[in-house]
């Protein structure tokens, strides 16, 4: 079942690696969802994967660019999820020139996506269990805004409209 606007977040364990070592990301922490969304507003995006053409190319460089807009609505922090390992979630991150900014998280085995209920079997393409691409504004663990896309769609998921949302 997926999660609609009024659920609260599911917990779960996430990984973030914000430190490296020369040139590679030093081991992922785990996050864990629930204490982390605790007493906080939290903008969740997750895409397909890091390092695709959408994602790297539109959907983190408008939540980079609308970082500032998105704090002053109100936001505590923003966190991309995609079904990667910290490792590569990391290096996406710096790649991106977000570490610092926005969180870079990893769901590894989309155990997390999965109680989402936003999997995407991309099985067929080569690149296994994904992530479906949405947006949502998690408040205190409870979801207040969900924007999911269409399949191959990047319309809904972005950074204006999240915060043209946020009123």
């Amino acid at each position: 079942m997926t999660i609609k606007i009024g659920d609260p977040i599911p917990d779960g364990r996430l990984s973030e690696s914000i430190e490296f070592d020369a040139a590679c990301p030093l081991p992922p922490k785990d996050v864990g969802v629930a204490e982390n969304v605790k007493g906080k507003k939290i903008v969740i995006f997750a895409l397909p994967g890091a390092f695709t053409p959408t994602c790297s190319a539109k959907h983190v460089p408008g939540y980079l660019a609308n970082l500032e807009k998105l704090k002053a609505k109100g936001i505590d922090e923003v966190w991309c999820v995609a079904v990667n390992d910290g490792f590569v979630m990391a290096a996406w991150g710096k790649d991106q020139k977000g570490i610092g900014k926005i969180r870079f998280l990893g769901d590894g085995s989309a155990t997390w996506t999965k109680a989402l209920g936003l999997d995407l079997d991309l099985v067929a393409r080569g690149m296994g269990i994904r992530s479906q691409r949405y947006s949502m504004l998690v408040d205190n663990g409870i979801v207040k805004k969900l924007n999911i896309e269409a399949p191959g769609k990047f319309e809904v998921s972005n950074a204006e409209t999240l915060l043209a949302q946020l009123g």
